[in-house]
């Protein structure tokens, strides 16, 4: 099954702490449902040091999962979250926003 949220799509954040803003999909977990969208959700994470890798110790930020329920496409055209709708091009199934019938 084709699925609504990719890799590199830009959403928008529906609930939670960070509701309301956007950023870029950097991977989706489709046996889970969750995906790790750039910039929300951050946490604190204490990182002990490695010093064969030369790599720092000390708390450090970075981005959790979040739910696919969550998320929803952004259309940059209208500035609002929006739904996907999927067609056939040419015998290739194809993406596009619901409202204007853009593709992205």
């Amino acid at each position: 099954m084709a699925s609504k949220i990719r890799s590199n799509d830009l959403v928008i954040v529906l609930t939670g702490k960070d509701k309301g803003k956007t950023g870029i999909v950097k991977k989706v977990y489709r046996d889970t449902n969750i995906a790790i969208v750039s910039g929300i959700n951050m946490v604190k994470k204490h990182q002990k040091s490695i010093p064969e890798k030369k790599q720092m110790g000390g708390i450090i930020l970075k981005e959790s999962t979040i739910h696919l329920s969550n998320l929803s496409i952004f259309n940059k055209k209208i500035n609002k979250a929006d739904k996907v709708e999927f067609f056939f091009s040419s015998g290739k199934k194809m993406r596009r926003y619901k409202s204007n019938r853009e593709l992205f």
